[in-house]
């Protein structure tokens, strides 16, 4: 098959593009930077220069395609009209990268929502995230394609592109580094759905390949809180303190959305149709194992 990925140099683009490259099918991938033309073809990637800006490339590369894989924005409305049209009326693929957070509610980590939404649940979206829902659904709609979204939850795992870390985890194990300290957003007893980097790109590969897979799916192997994972990355890293910030020193450090949404938010999701309908078993443990076990220990910041 002949895919077109946006986000090749990032975390989830590099990983599915590498990992679909790997399984026979030939990868055009969309980078900003010339530079990594190199380091992209070493993966499998024949890299495509340009950006989500660039109308006119998007839908040439998805008319010569037979699927295109989203990675590099789950909100870029432009782009993605500019995809459907190049990819018409032909039931090619268009395979969009969404995110939970679009179910994540505004609770600064202090509380555990009993909700637990999945494919046949009615989502409950706020309205800083609606245009992001809106977008799922366009391109759900889309006549004469077959639409797929692909609603990612925590992410972890090292990336096997060219970008190793992913977003929610690494930042704490970053801020812990510099300051010595580990911090959560409030108690941190808010959850979120999780899923392995490595199950991800299963799970790509799968709805990609299987005849007339079309529709929206969830994608975790479990969930973990707050709390425990910032725990488990102490332990990790041998940080004997754990700060508790409220949310507005949380946005001072890390910004609204991350502070609000992607740490101090529940997102709690099953993936029932991805196991019920494609097979997929995610092979993975739990982030608060893989942490514990394999995640990679920052280097220490150097003096001076």
């Amino acid at each position: 098959m002949n895919i077109f990925i946006t986000g090749a140099t990032g975390y989830i683009g590099g990983s599915v593009g590498r990992h679909l490259a790997a399984a026979g099918h030939t990868i055009r991938g969309l980078a900003r930077d010339a530079s990594r033309s190199a380091a992209l073809r070493a993966i499998g990637i024949e890299p495509v220069i340009g950006t989500l800006d660039d109308s006119a490339l998007l839908k040439s590369e998805a008319a010569r395609a037979d699927a295109v894989v989203n990675c590099a924005s789950s909100d870029h409305r432009p782009a993605i009209e500019a995809l459907i049209d190049g990819l018409g009326s032909e039931g090619k693929i268009l395979l969009h990268t969404s995110g939970s957070s679009q179910v994540g509610d505004a609770v600064a980590g202090n509380v555990l929502a009993a909700q637990v939404f999945d494919e046949d649940t009615p989502l409950v979206v706020g309205a800083e995230k609606w245009a992001r829902y809106e977008l799922d659904q366009r391109i759900l709609a889309a006549p004469g394609m077959r639409g797929i979204v692909v609603c990612n939850t925590l992410i972890y795992g090292h990336g096997t592109g060219l970008q190793p870390d992913s977003v929610q985890i690494p930042a704490l194990v970053a801020q812990a580094r510099e300051s010595g300290v580990l911090r959560l957003v409030g108690r941190g007893v808010n959850r979120w759905a999780t899923v392995h980097i490595e199950d991800v790109c299963a799970l790509y590969q799968l709805v990609l390949e299987q005849p007339d897979t079309q529709g929206f799916y969830f994608a975790e192997n479990g969930e973990s809180s707050y709390a425990d994972m910032g725990k488990a990355i102490a332990r990790r890293m041998g940080i004997a303190r754990i700060e508790h910030l409220s949310e507005e020193d949380a946005i001072a450090l890390w910004g609204l959305n991350k502070a609000r949404y992607s740490l101090g938010s529940n997102s709690r999701v099953q993936a029932l149709r991805a196991r019920r309908e494609l097979g997929w078993q995610p092979r993975h443990a739990s982030a608060v194992d893989w942490i514990e076990h394999e995640m990679r220990l920052p280097q220490p910041i150097a003096a001076g």
